[in-house]
């Protein structure tokens, strides 16, 4: 199982859950099973999020591992210039 931290607008597709569990391998995987289990993420999932796992925000696309244990959080995706 990995437990991911979701960003405070997204909680409210979520009942108020700040933390959700899914079981997930990778990037991938886990937005497949949030969507899953809280289809109204599916939209905020299409416009962009980014994933950070242990601290290092992840930009190889889905099939970046989840190693077990690791502190992931899923974050409105960051743009600028």
């Amino acid at each position: 199982m990995v437990e991911v931290h979701l960003w405070s607008g997204l909680r409210s597709l979520t009942g108020g859950q700040q933390l959700v569990e899914v079981q997930a391998k990778t990037t991938g995987d886990l937005l497949k099973e949030l969507v899953r289990m809280h289809p109204q993420l599916q939209g905020p999932i299409d416009a962009g999020v980014s994933i950070a796992i242990d601290g290092r925000v992840i930009a190889t696309g889905l099939t970046e591992p989840i190693p077990e244990g690791s502190e992931v959080y899923l974050m409105q995706r960051l743009r600028g210039g």
